[in-house]
């Protein structure tokens, strides 16, 4: 611990790269961290389609001796977007996250993350993520910990709490203590999971009460459900994960609403040269054909959802095992001129 405290101090540009980002006076738009999901490649393929303002890597699952992942490394060390990248941390061992952070801000990334909010049962049965809400203290010795470890900027993606919204109102107390960067907040507590309702109040009232800029995340599946949260709960900026794997021109239709531009929907074939297009670079080269289309079915059970066909299209796609089942499937469901609003 002692040789990394001792390490040379962050260069300035990167310690304020945050900062500035949200004073430009418009919404940030950011593409939430999804294990096993919003990787490397669909950086890559989001930078492509108008992409996020700033991006949050996949969770680094922190233990008490553990090294980050090389491949989540990549897109900090590889990031081909052109925008500032959060490392994401994970895990509940205090002197494990805070060397963990201390490392990862050796690298490129313009701020480090808590993960508060993630409702696996795997994870947050062992007081991690979501779990952690369970337990304010260590919370609080958490963010301690981490706000004195970490020398640039440090930010925290929570959820309301872990059975009731209304444990949101000691949580904010908690955030209030310590000089954070950046709060998301993801409306819905941990037992709501991905439900229906997102409790905008509740991101508002963190909006009224702290100090520090606070995003909105949790259903933004388009551009007027965007411009909605926004006026509702006047956050600083959106965090976008299911919405933008569904629909990747998200962003640029939201840029075009908040501008006053018309927004533009794509037709059926675009989506469908959007799927080829992630075919073509999430999955590896060498990896057996079953193995990359097991791979793309991640991606489609957010996709289906947002077609009129939805029921029939997963139903097949889910019971496909090859390249050409697979896009026999898509093209059957999408090779038509029509507009798509692609929402469940």
């Amino acid at each position: 611990m002692d040789q990394i405290k001792n390490l040379s101090p962050l260069p300035i540009d990167r310690r304020e790269a945050l900062r500035r980002l949200f004073e430009t006076g418009a919404p940030v738009l950011s593409l939430a961290p999804m294990q096993d999901i919003t990787d490397l490649p669909f950086w890559r393929l989001m930078s492509k389609y108008g992409g996020a303002d700033l991006y949050f890597t996949e969770f680094f699952r922190v233990t008490p001796h553990y090294v980050p992942e090389k491949n989540i490394l990549r897109s900090i060390l590889e990031n081909p977007t052109g925008r500032p990248a959060i490392a994401q941390i994970i895990g509940n061992d205090l002197e494990a996250m805070a060397r963990t952070a201390q490392v990862l801000e050796r690298h490129p990334v313009a701020a480090v993350d808590l993960n508060l909010g993630c409702p696996a049962p795997v994870v947050y049965r062992k007081c991690a993520g979501g779990g952690l809400l369970r337990d304010l203290p260590r919370v609080d010795a958490l963010l301690g910990v981490l706000r004195g470890a970490v020398q640039g900027a440090f930010t925290v993606k929570t959820r309301l709490g872990f059975e009731d919204a209304r444990e949101f109102d000691a949580l904010l107390e908690v955030f209030a203590k310590h000089r954070l960067d950046l709060l998301t907040v993801h409306g819905r507590t941990v037992a709501e999971k991905y439900g229906p309702h997102v409790h905008l109040d509740r991101i508002a009232q963190a909006v009224r009460s702290l100090p520090f800029p606070v995003q909105a995340n949790g259903n933004v599946i388009s551009a007027a459900r965007a411009v909605d949260t926004l006026e509702q709960t006047r956050a600083a900026g959106l965090m976008i994960g299911r919405g933008a794997i569904r629909n990747p021109w998200i962003f640029s239709q939201i840029r075009d609403r908040l501008a006053g531009r018309p927004v533009s929907l794509p037709t059926g074939r675009q989506v469908l040269d959007y799927i080829s297009d992630l075919y073509e670079a999430v999955c590896t080269p060498g990896v057996p054909e079953k193995a990359q289309v097991q791979k793309m079915k991640k991606y489609m059970n957010f996709l289906g959802e947002g077609l009129e066909t939805r029921e029939e299209f997963l139903h097949d796609i889910r019971r496909c095992s090859t390249r050409d089942e697979f896009f026999t499937i898509c093209s059957r469901h999408l090779d038509h001129g029509r507009e798509m609003a692609l929402q469940p």
